[in-house]
């Protein structure tokens, strides 16, 4: 049986070393992950520098996951510095290979720290933070070219092993999966262009493990907006963190759910148990 939890952090340096009434909040859901005692944690947004954790963050990290092995990508040049990025934090004895790969995105995307694989013997688990619409949804476009090649990359990884894909996603895929879909057509993470993406990726052979498992149920989410004070209080949220998995394995899922983040609004971890 494994352990995973995925989770888009907003900043790891933020949540490491401030101590700001946010980063406590961070650093209580950091002791909760902890005391799940998960066997990997795929964390978006760390919003490293190009060379990676410093000293700091790798002594901050160990106090949580003592002998952990941290791998990750950061965002690099040309792409915009302290952006994105994404890490694995794997625990001890599990051997695994980790590579970032990239699937030849438009502008800087590949370039972003967006993907992490890491080859397990039976599977591959795979870290991504996918690109945002963006304002005005300017980055549509480039972000439909994304979820073509990202759902190509999964295919063919699926090819030669069963798949985990988990992440920030950056869609709530049906009206059930967000509080208010009916205003929101036109907001990125909600279009019917990202959704039809998300669609073709179930569509070629892989399975949305939160409704494998949960069904239709409702009210259920993974992000709120920190914009919006009331948003966490009112439940006014969305559901665009996923553990997507090949269509062959998806019996051996035990357990998908959100982990409770208490106050803390943006996004909450999420939770896979499989037994595989």
């Amino acid at each position: 049986m494994y352990k995973f939890i995925s989770w888009n952090i907003d900043s790891l340096n933020a949540a490491l070393t401030s101590s700001s009434s946010r980063a406590i909040l961070t650093q209580n859901v950091l002791t909760e992950i902890k005391d799940y005692n998960p066997d990997v944690i795929a964390i978006q947004e760390t919003k490293l520098p190009a060379d990676g954790p410093s000293m700091i963050h790798l002594e901050k990290l160990n106090e949580y996951f003592p002998a952990y092995k941290i791998e990750w990508v950061s965002s690099v040049e040309p792409a915009r510095k302290g952006y994105a990025g994404t890490m694995f934090i794997i625990k001890p004895g599990l051997e695994v290979t980790v590579n970032a790969p990239k699937i030849w995105a438009p502008d800087t995307m590949d370039y972003e720290g967006r993907l992490l694989t890491a080859e397990f013997d039976d599977f591959y688990l795979v870290n991504v933070y996918t690109p945002n619409a963006g304002d005005g949804l300017k980055r549509l476009k480039d972000r439909m070219a994304w979820d073509k090649l990202f759902c190509d990359y999964l295919c063919e990884l699926d090819k030669r092993k069963a798949v985990i894909a988990c992440g920030d996603f950056n869609v709530a895929h049906k009206e059930i999966d967000l509080a208010n879909p009916a205003s929101n057509h036109m907001s990125a993470g909600f279009t019917d262009e990202e959704r039809e993406g998300f669609s073709n990726l179930l569509s070629a052979g892989f399975t949305d493990s939160f409704r494998y498992l949960n069904g239709d149920v409702e009210n259920v989410y993974s992000w709120w907006s920190q914009r919006i004070r009331t948003s966490k209080i009112n439940n006014s949220g969305w559901r665009i963190d996923y553990y997507i998995l090949s269509n062959r394995i998806a019996d051996k899922i035990k357990k998908a759910k959100m982990l409770d983040s208490g106050e803390r609004a943006d996004h909450t971890p999420i939770i896979l148990e499989i037994d595989i």
